[in-house]
């Protein structure tokens, strides 16, 4: 290690405690379902894999659910339950509305899986492991997933508001958010390096390219990308279009998200904080996971293994949902309200 510069030597030694944090995490645990469930894995994979024939978003839109699911109350699923009379869901939270997708391929994992192992595997599960896939998928890294999750009974539409990072954060506010969280500067930089895949609306960055500070543009940001940025996102327009959160390789998990704040081409006011906020730490990892994506995947791998970590239900906390949008006693109101009007009636009509 005598060679290794000091910001190689500070990225190696976070790994390492991190590496320390998950020996000792022993909550979940990889092989949890080998027994109960051996095809879960190839379960999620086919129906992933077949999603993105048709949608190569996919990957990134799970991994970013996913992120949604622990930064609320845990990784619970709760971020995939709809609302009902006792519930007000989370889908509608003002940095959920309009934008989360993938439901509907996480139901469709739910399915195949009640097919193979009943009541068995917990909605968060398949949402951590779909991630994961996700991650594999658009070229990133792998890992084993530590299983063992159950689902909440619950979700929190006021916490959804609250915890979630939003587009327009500084480095203080991001640092906050996810200190909030347990995940440290390190697991910031990292994980928001997922955004080196998928889009991202306009409405998410249209201050930048007009009203940042005094109806002039943000000053950190490449003057030929705003002008690009512009084409797509007229300040007058009436459709909130979308474009690739990374502007070089927009549906591949690579460390180009790093070179592009270099460049000053980061899509999102939060990620462009990263590289250009004065004296801020984590100027030295976007440099070092810029120069070597290995390195970005392994503390991506790290980081992803912690967050997952956040507030399990483990035991016989929460349940195992029959259904991903339900708990299970609505979801058996909803089958008997059903079965009294049309039995034919198809129950995901009901599902977002």
């Amino acid at each position: 290690m005598g060679s290794m510069s000091a910001v190689a030597v500070a990225v190696f030694c976070a790994f390492a405690m991190h590496a320390s944090f998950l020996v000792t995490n022993a909550q979940l645990s990889p092989t949890f379902y080998n027994e109960t469930c051996p095809t879960l894995s190839d379960i999620v994979f086919s129906v992933v894999s077949n999603a993105s024939l048709t949608d190569p978003r996919i990957g990134a839109s799970l991994v970013r659910l996913h992120f949604h699911d622990c930064f609320v109350q845990g990784c619970d699923g709760s971020v995939l339950l709809n609302s009902t009379d006792t519930i007000l869901s989370e889908q509608d939270a003002l940095p959920n509305a309009n934008s989360l997708r993938g439901l509907d391929v996480v139901n469709n994992i739910k399915t195949e899986v009640e097919n193979s192992c009943p009541q068995t595997v917990s909605c968060a599960d398949i949402l951590a492991i779909a991630a994961e896939v996700g991650s594999v998928l658009g070229g990133g890294p792998s890992w084993e997933v530590p299983l063992g999750r159950r689902d909440s009974l619950n979700a929190s539409q006021a916490l959804a508001n609250t915890n979630l990072p939003a587009p327009f954060f500084t480095i203080d506010q991001l640092t906050a958010s996810f200190a909030a969280q347990g995940l440290n500067t390190t697991d910031l930089v990292t994980l928001s390096g997922a955004h080196t895949f998928g889009r991202a609306r306009c409405s998410t960055f249209l201050n930048r390219l007009y009203n940042f500070n005094n109806s002039e543009p943000d000053p950190t940001l490449n003057p030929t990308y705003l002008a690009v940025l512009r084409e797509i996102c007229p300040e007058d327009a009436t459709v909130d279009n979308i474009t690739g959160l990374d502007l070089t390789t927009p549906d591949q998990f690579d460390n180009a998200y790093y070179s592009n704040l270099q460049q000053l081409n980061g899509l999102l006011q939060s990620d462009q904080e990263l590289f250009s906020t004065p004296g801020a730490v984590t100027v030295d990892l976007v440099n070092s996971f810029s120069s070597d994506q290995s390195v970005f995947f392994d503390n991506f791998i790290v980081s992803m293994i912690k967050m997952g970590n956040i507030g399990v239900l483990t035991g016989t906390d929460g349940e195992i949902r029959t259904q991903c949008n339900f708990v299970n006693e609505d979801l058996s109101a909803i089958l008997a309200g059903v079965a009294s009007k049309d039995p034919n009636e198809n129950l995901l009509a009901q599902s977002k």
